[in-house]
């Protein structure tokens, strides 16, 4: 079996057994083409854990983050893992590899006001030309910022998501899990704004939320990304502190900063860890530090 064959057949059980994500399934296709690539001129079967480390030393020093090593020597593990199973390889020589120590670095934040701001630039937009195309943008942000969704969640919304009359829709995340999100006023009614045009233009339902041109049908995450820096420096933010993900952190973080529950935004974000979830407890800490402040009796002398 070739080699590119072998990593379809990897793909493919990632897919099928793990229900990995699509975005996952892109990162380790270029993973191994490029792991394959520098082993040019050595079989699978001979790639031994002395290599599999000096390869990793190399991405290291080319100045790869740790998150990025720790992915890759994830997929090479579960790779060789499936070429053991396979009866391709007699062992696994990455199981003896250490994982890099990740940081836990703390998300870029937006204030509550910068992302109010944003949202009223959106709305500024429909006001002065209420198209398709400036009533999805305020739909996409609104929804963004009331729901935390993951921007490849957002995009690929099918149109059956919503329905009629509810105050929510459903979502299915990493994994194949579905999950209800609830939605505020505002997504709401930007919601039902844009539908109501998309389909007056429509002769049947669409099958996506969002749809447009692409080769998945839908609007693509990274044509929303654009769309969103471009929104955002119309709104006086700097285009390096925007992205779908930081509006994602931006829910997240004013949910808690005004009282919410680490288990239920755990549940909005759709972590099936709280560990992922507890990163954004530095807003509880600065929260307590002024809630001591403030009412202990003795703060005060």
């Amino acid at each position: 079996m070739t080699e590119n064959r072998l990593i379809e057949g990897f793909l493919e059980m990632l897919a099928t057994e793990r229900a990995a994500a699509e975005n996952t399934l892109v990162s380790y296709r270029r993973d191994l083409e490029q792991f394959l690539d520098h082993f040019s001129d050595r079989s699978l079967i001979d790639i031994e854990s002395t290599h599999l480390r000096r390869y990793l030393t190399r991405l290291e020093a080319q100045g790869l983050a740790a998150s990025t090593a720790a992915r890759k020597l994830s997929c090479l593990r579960q790779f060789f893992s499936f070429l053991f199973a396979e009866g391709i390889r007699p062992d696994n020589p990455a199981l003896s590899l250490e994982s890099p120590r990740l940081g836990r670095s703390l998300p870029k934040l937006l204030t509550e006001q910068e992302v109010e701001t944003l949202l009223e630039t959106a709305q500024k937009r429909v006001e002065k030309t209420p198209d398709l195309k400036n009533l999805r943008l305020r739909a996409l942000v609104e929804l963004l910022y009331a729901s935390g969704l993951r921007v490849s969640e957002l995009v690929s919304l099918p149109f059956s998501a919503v329905k009629s009359g509810q105050p929510y829709i459903f979502v299915r995340g990493k994994g194949g899990k579905e999950r209800l999100v609830p939605l505020n006023r505002r997504a709401l009614e930007a919601l039902g704004a844009y539908l109501d045009v998309l389909t007056s233009s429509c002769a049947t339902a669409p099958k996506w939320l969002f749809p447009s041109r692409a080769a998945a049908g839908h609007l693509t995450r990274h044509r929303f990304a654009q769309l969103l820096k471009e929104l955002g420096a119309e709104a006086g933010l700097a285009p390096e502190r925007l992205s779908p993900h930081v509006v994602r952190h931006a829910f997240a973080t004013h949910l808690l900063a005004n009282g919410a529950d680490l288990r239920a935004v755990q549940k909005m974000l759709g972590h099936s860890d709280i560990s992922t979830t507890q990163i954004y407890t530095h807003v509880l800490e600065e929260r307590l530090k002024a809630l001591v402040c403030e009412k202990h009796p003795l703060a005060k002398r």
